[in-house]
C-alpha cells in the first residue's frame, strides 16, 4: 500500500456549512503563480477570470476593489489565486502591507449564510469584509486563532455547478493548456 492508498485519505469529508471547498492566495501575479502551482503541484488547469471591479464593504466602510482570480482544482479542495489590480484598502492590500504570507483565506460555501456568519460573529470573529451582488460572500477576521481569514460564501443557483465544472476540467486535465485566461468564447493561452 503506498501512502495515498493509506485509509487516512479516504475519510469523508465534514458535510454541511463545516465542509471547506477552498484554499485562498493573495498573489502578486495571478498567472505566474499559476504556473508555479502547475509546475511545482501538478495542479491544474488555472481557470483565470478577467479583472472585476468587487464591491466590498470592509470594517464598516464601502471599499470597491479591482482583483483578478484564477482557480483550480485539487481533489476535494479548490486552490485561489487573487490578484489586486489597484492600490485601494482592501482585505488583500492590507493583509500582504502587514507581512502575512501569501496564505489568506479558507472558505466554505453555505445556504444559511446570515446565520453561519452569526455564527462566526458571536464566537467573537469580527466581521472584516463583505460583497454582495448576485452571491454574498462574508471574511472574518479569524487571524488571530488561525492564522488565516475565514470566508463565507452563500450557497446560490449555479454555484455548485460552476465548481463542478471547473472540478471535472480539472479532474479530466490532460496536462495542455495549463494556465487558461477566460473569456466569453472560451479560453486563450497566456503568452
Amino acid at each position: 500500500m503506498s501512502g495515498l492508498d493509506h485509509p487516512l485519505y479516504g475519510q469523508a469529508w465534514p458535510e454541511g456549512d463545516y465542509r471547506f471547498f477552498q484554499l485562498g492566495f493573495v498573489v502578486d501575479d495571478v498567472v505566474a503563480a499559476a504556473r508555479r502551482w502547475v509546475d511545482a503541484h501538478g495542479v491544474g488547469p488555472f481557470h483565470v477570470l478577467p479583472v472585476v471591479e468587487q464591491q466590498m464593504v470592509v470594517r464598516g466602510e464601502p471599499a470597491p476593489v479591482s482583483i483578478q482570480v484564477g482557480v483550480a482544482q485539487a481533489g476535494p479542495v479548490q486552490i485561489e489565486l487573487i490578484q489586486q489590480h489597484c492600490d485601494r484598502p482592501s482585505i488583500y492590500r492590507d493583509w500582504s502591507r502587514d507581512g502575512h504570507g501569501p496564505f489568506h483565506q479558507l472558505a466554505t460555501v453555505t445556504s444559511e449564510y446570515d446565520a453561519r456568519v452569526e455564527h462566526l460573529v458571536g464566537q467573537g470573529y469580527e466581521l472584516a469584509a463583505e460583497s454582495g451582488g448576485p452571491m454574498r460572500v462574508a471574511y472574518l477576521d479569524t487571524v488571530h486563532d488561525f492564522g488565516f481569514t475565514t470566508e463565507i460564501v452563500e450557497l446560490t443557483p449555479g454555484f455548485l455547478d460552476q465548481l463542478g465544472q471547473i472540478s471535472r476540467t480539472c479532474a479530466t486535465w490532460d496536462g495542455a493548456d495549463p494556465v487558461r485566461l477566460l473569456t466569453r468564447d472560451g479560453y486563450r493561452v497566456p503568452a
